[in-house]
C-alpha cells in the first residue's frame, strides 16, 4: 500500500546523509524581492531561520487537517473526517498563499475520497476504518441513504463511492448485510469470522436488528422501503444482473467481489436475520486541490508569474489528474516525478533531461 516503496525512498536519503529533523514545523517561506530565499521553521529548541542556495520544496501533505483549507475547499459534509496524520496541516500551501501563490480550484474533486467508519474505544480513541475493498464489493452487502435505497454501485472504487455519497447528500450511509456476511467477508473493523461481537454493539459501531424493519428503526430507515430495496436486490443476485447500478459488471467489481459467486461475485442473497450496519461518512485519503506549478513542480503566483526558487511536489501541489483518480498511485507516482523534476530543476540540470537529443 505504498508503505514498502516510501521506506525505501526513506532509507535512500540517510545513505545520501541528507539531515533530517523530526518534530519540526514550516512557518513561513522567506521572498526577497523575486526570489525565495529560505525558511523559518518551529522545532522543540525554538525556531530556525533557514537561508537556501537552490530554492525550497514544499512537500508537507496537501490540506491534511487544515481547518482553513477543508473549509474553503470541501464540501460540507467531508470536512469532519481525513485519513491523513494529525501532524499534517497544510503548512506549505499556507506558507505559499502568504507569499502570493495561489491554489488551483478548477477540478472536479478537491480531494479522493474514501468511505469511513468510526468506532469510539473503551480507552477513548477514535478509530477510522477506511472501507477500502474487503467489504463493499463482496456479495451480499448493500449500501442505502435515510430513505432506505441504494444510491451507488457498492463495488466501484471508494473515491467513486464517496462522490456518490456527495452528490446525492447521503450523509452517512449505511452498510446493509446478515450475519453470514460478516461471518465469510467481516465488516469494516469486524474481522471475518468474529463471533462474539458484544463491543461493537455496545460502542455503537455496529447496530443489530432481528429483523429488516427492527434494524431500520434503530438507523432512522423508512423500514418499509428498506424491505422492498432488500427484495429488489435480492432479485438481481437471483439473476446475476443488477439492473439499477451495473454491481459486477466491470472488471475492478468482479476481481475484488467474492471468490465463489455466481452468477455474479458481486452479489449474493440477503439471507435471515439478524440483519446488521454500520455508517459510512465521507474521508479524504488524500487533497488534489494544491498550489498551482508549471510542468517542472515551480509554484506560480496569481499573476501567473513563477515564484523563482520555489516548488511544490506531492500534494501541496494541484494534482496533474485535476481531481479524478484513475486508480492505485494517483498521488505517489506524480509526487515522485515531480519531485525528481524539482530537484534537477533546482540543479541547473533539468534541461539536459528534456532537451530532444540531437
Amino acid at each position: 500500500m505504498g508503505n514498502a516503496l516510501v521506506a525505501r525512498l526513506f532509507d535512500s536519503v540517510r545513505r545520501a546523509g541528507v539531515g533530517l529533523r523530526f518534530e519540526t514545523a514550516l512557518r513561513e517561506i522567506i521572498r526577497q524581492g523575486d526570489d525565495i530565499v529560505g525558511a523559518v521553521l518551529s522545532s522543540p529548541s525554538g525556531e530556525v531561520a533557514i537561508r537556501v542556495r537552490k530554492g525550497v520544496v514544499l512537500a508537507t501533505g496537501g490540506i491534511g487537517w487544515s481547518r482553513d483549507l477543508r473549509e474553503r475547499l470541501f464540501p460540507d459534509a467531508a470536512r469532519r473526517l481525513s485519513l491523513a496524520p494529525p501532524s499534517n496541516t497544510g503548512d506549505g500551501i499556507l506558507a505559499a498563499e502568504r507569499i502570493d501563490a495561489v491554489i488551483e480550484r478548477d477540478l472536479e474533486s478537491p480531494a479522493l475520497w474514501m468511505p469511513s467508519s468510526v468506532m469510539t474505544q473503551a480507552d477513548g480513541h477514535v478509530s477510522v476504518f477506511p472501507h477500502i475493498m474487503l467489504d463493499r464489493a463482496k456479495p451480499g452487502l448493500l449500501a442505502v441513504d435515510k430513505s432506505g435505497r441504494r444510491f451507488v454501485n457498492e463495488a466501484d472504487s471508494y473515491h467513486d463511492f464517496v462522490a456518490a455519497m456527495l452528490a446525492t447528500s447521503t450523509t452517512p450511509a449505511f452498510l446493509i448485510c446478515d450475519r453470514s456476511f460478516i461471518v465469510d467477508f467481516g465488516l469494516g473493523l469486524v474481522h471475518p469470522g468474529t463471533r462474539n461481537l458484544r463491543g461493537f454493539l455496545e460502542a455503537g459501531y455496529l447496530v443489530e436488528g432481528e429483523t429488516i424493519e427492527a434494524l431500520a428503526r434503530k438507523i432512522d430507515v423508512d423500514a418499509e422501503q428498506l424491505a422492498q430495496t432488500i427484495a429488489r436486490y435480492n432479485g438481481f443476485a437471483a439473476t446475476g444482473l443488477d439492473e439499477d447500478f451495473g454491481r459486477g459488471s466491470s472488471e475492478l467489481n468482479r476481481f475484488n467481489g467474492g471468490p465463489r459467486g455466481k452468477p455474479n461475485p458481486c452479489l449474493r442473497r440477503i439471507g435471515s436475520g439478524p440483519y446488521y450496519a454500520v455508517a459510512v461518512w465521507p474521508s479524504d485519503l488524500a487533497s488534489s486541490a494544491g498550489l498551482r506549478t508549471d510542468s517542472c513542480g515551480r509554484v506560480l503566483s496569481r499573476d501567473g508569474k513563477r515564484l523563482s526558487g520555489l516548488y511544490a511536489v506531492g500534494t501541496d501541489a494541484s494534482s496533474i489528474f485535476r481531481g479524478t483518480y484513475p486508480g492505485p498511485g494517483t498521488m505517489i507516482g506524480p509526487a515522485i516525478v515531480f519531485g525528481w523534476c524539482a530537484a534537477m530543476d533546482a540543479a541547473g540540470t533539468l534541461r539536459r533531461f528534456l532537451d530532444p537529443p540531437r
